[in-house]
Order: C-alpha cells, then sequence, then structure tokens
C-alpha cells in the first residue's frame, strides 16, 4: 500500500522533470528548472510561514514581558502565551516546519533519479515499467553482460548500457528516454564518495567537481540560514535557540546526504538554496517594510485614540468643574437666603415678643403690639 502510495506521489514530480528534460537535453539544467517550478508552487505558502516568522521576532518584547510577568506560573503563561499568537496571527512553528519541506521532495527525487525506468519513463503505469525492466534486463544477461552488484542503481545502470549497446530495444519501448546524466562533464549518478578513490588513479577536474557538490551545498544551505534569521531577526525569540539549531543542522545534513547520495541530489539541493536565498531576500525586505509600515499605522491610531480620550477627558473635566461651580453656587445663595431668612425670623421674633412682654409672660400685651403705633399716626 505505502510503495503504491509513494509511486503516485513521484510520478507527478518525474513528469515535471521529464518535461524539463525534454526540453532542454540536460538533466542538470531539468533539475535545476525542476526546483524553480517546486519552489514557484509552494511561494504562496513560504509567503506566509515568512510574514508570521518576522511577526513573531517583531513581538518578541511582548512576549519576553508576558515570560517575566508569569515566571512563576507556567501554565498561566502558556495560556497566555496562546493567547497572543491568536490575537497576532503567528505560528511559532510554521518556520521550523518549512525548513523540513525540501526532505520529502528531495526524498521523491531519490527515487525518481535511482529507479528512472519505473518512474522517469512514461510506460503508462508501474507495472509497465516494471515489465519493461524485465525484459531489459533479461537482454543484457543474454548478451552475456554482467551488472554490479550494486542492486540500488540497478536501474541507471540498465539505462545506460540499453543506450550505448541496445538502441534498437529503446527504440522498440515507446517512452524509452535516451538520459544523458551528464553535467558540465560531471556523471550526476555518481557518488561524490567514490571520487576519493578514483583521485588516487590520478588528479581530474571531474572528480574536483563531484566532490565540490555537496560543499557547495552546505555553503549555500549555510548561508540560507544565516539569511532567513537576520531577515526574520529571530536570534532573541523564544524560538531563537531551535533556529540556531537548525542552522547548523541543515547545512550538515545537506553535505552527508550530498556524499552519500548521487551528485543529481546536490544540485537539486544546491539549486533548491540559490532559489531560497533570492526569496528570503526578497520576501525579508518587502515584509518589513510593509510589516513596519502596518505598525506605525497602528501606532498613529492609539496616539491618535489617545488625544482623542484626553480631549474628551479634558471635556469632562471641564463641565464637572462647572458642574461643582453651579452647584457651590447654588449652595452659597440658598445658605445666604437661609441666613438672611433666619436674620429676619429672630428681628420679627425679637420685635414682637420684647414689645408686648409683661414679666414673664412675652405675649401679654399681644404679639403685634407697638407702643407707639398710635403716636406715629397722630404725629402723621
Amino acid at each position: 500500500m505505502f510503495s503504491t502510495i509513494g509511486y503516485w506521489i513521484c510520478i507527478p514530480f518525474a513528469a515535471i522533470l521529464r518535461l524539463f528534460y525534454n526540453l532542454t537535453g540536460s538533466y542538470g539544467m531539468s533539475l535545476i528548472l525542476f526546483t524553480l517550478v517546486i519552489k514557484l508552487i509552494l511561494l504562496p505558502f513560504q509567503m506566509k510561514s515568512k510574514k508570521s516568522m518576522i511577526r513573531m521576532s517583531r513581538m518578541s518584547g511582548k512576549m519576553q514581558e508576558i515570560q517575566k510577568k508569569y515566571a512563576n506560573n507556567q501554565l498561566k503563561m502558556q495560556e497566555e502565551m496562546q493567547r497572543f499568537y491568536q490575537e497576532e496571527g503567528i505560528n511559532p512553528m510554521s518556520g521550523c516546519l518549512w525548513s523540513f519541506l525540501p526532505m520529502p521532495i528531495l526524498l521523491a527525487l531519490y527515487y525518481i533519479i535511482r529507479e528512472p525506468i519505473v518512474y522517469f519513463m512514461n510506460f503508462g503505469g508501474r507495472e509497465a515499467g516494471r515489465e519493461v525492466l524485465e525484459a531489459a534486463r533479461t537482454l543484457i544477461q543474454n548478451a552475456g553482460i554482467t551488472l554490479s552488484s550494486n542492486s540500488v542503481y540497478e536501474q541507471i545502470e540498465i539505462s545506460n548500457i540499453i543506450n550505448s549497446k541496445f538502441p534498437e530495444f529503446a527504440a522498440e519501448h515507446a517512452g524509452w528516454v535516451n538520459v544523458d546524466y551528464h553535467f558540465l562533464g560531471i556523471d550526476l549518478t555518481a557518488m561524490p564518495t567514490s571520487a576519493f578513490s578514483a583521485l588516487k588513479e590520478g588528479f581530474s577536474l571531474v572528480l574536483i567537481g563531484l566532490i565540490l557538490i555537496p560543499i557547495i551545498s552546505g555553503a549555500l544551505s549555510l548561508l540560507l540560514s544565516k539569511i532567513s534569521m537576520n531577515q526574520s531577526g529571530t536570534q532573541n525569540t523564544a524560538g531563537g535557540a531551535q533556529m540556531k539549531m537548525m542552522m547548523w543542522m541543515m547545512p550538515l545534513m545537506s553535505v552527508y546526504i550530498g556524499f552519500i547520495l548521487p551528485a543529481a541530489l546536490g544540485i537539486y539541493w544546491i539549486a533548491q538554496s540559490a532559489f531560497s536565498i533570492i526569496q528570503e531576500l526578497i520576501l525579508g525586505k518587502f515584509y518589513n517594510e510593509k510589516l513596519q509600515a502596518e505598525e506605525d499605522a497602528r501606532e498613529q491610531a492609539r496616539q491618535a485614540d489617545r488625544q482623542k480620550r484626553m480631549e474628551e477627558a479634558k471635556i469632562l473635566q471641564e463641565q464637572q468643574r462647572q458642574q461643582a461651580s453651579q452647584k457651590q453656587s447654588l449652595r452659597d445663595k440658598r445658605k445666604a437666603a437661609e441666613a438672611a431668612k433666619a436674620a429676619k425670623a429672630k428681628k420679627a421674633a425679637f420685635s414682637t415678643t420684647e414689645a408686648g412682654r409683661v414679666g414673664d409672660r412675652p405675649y401679654a400685651r399681644g404679639r403685634s403690639f407697638k407702643e407707639d403705633r398710635y403716636d406715629d399716626n397722630e404725629t402723621k
């Protein structure tokens, strides 16, 4: 089941590679163009990942504040960090996941290179390809040609023998491709480790080039990692340690794989790193400027909102001051009126009470008694 699934995963990649080989006639150029197409297909997803990584690096200060605030409560810290990631639209693992993306493509490409008769050549299905492979194997055995003991790369060897010694067999099978695996004089089916023993027999620039393929692959991969970290600013983020580990792990892996597997995979990795470097430089500049503009716009909006709230607070404070002043004025008027009323009442009480008093009876002569009431009338 898994082999069947793997076959159908490899077939689309093989079709793309075969298309470019038919157009260029160069296996190396077809690998480079194949890598470019894959990069373009994955570009929308990598753009989203790059934007998330740069945004996360710009928010590192806030993340550190959360970590410091909840340093003694790991559960609360995780909850706050998750809430922060959701609010800001950040996926902390997106950068790491996309760093591993070339690996499954590399694996599919490895099978396409290793088994060209089944995958690269189009014979109408897996079983049809195996039938052609068995027929070619029988033809070679009947001709007395002994294959090497390395069965892993048997199909490459059979393909080369058929193309060089039995062109009529290739002509009889529609879909057979006469593959030339050489690129810049280097056999891309050869493994760079074999070049060391070959150098003992004599110096060759081709062998030096074969050895340089995994070294160049590792150097470009390291350069890509450094540029990615600088563009994203992830050195001081929460995932900075993981990114630094990835910075060294991927180049070392590319060097190791480049030496033990066919050189064609090293060409793919070199092209992949070269295109990724260009992509990182362009996307890094684009998203840093875009996110900076967004942050400036948000800051201006916050300042405008803050200024608006301050003005509203001043207006409210002035209204409250005026209301307080009016209330105080009303209280003063009320107090003055009450004081005047009390004084008047006191005066009235004194005038009516003392004039009408006889002994201890304050109203013996009446409340309104005035001793000179009638004298005033007579005078008038």
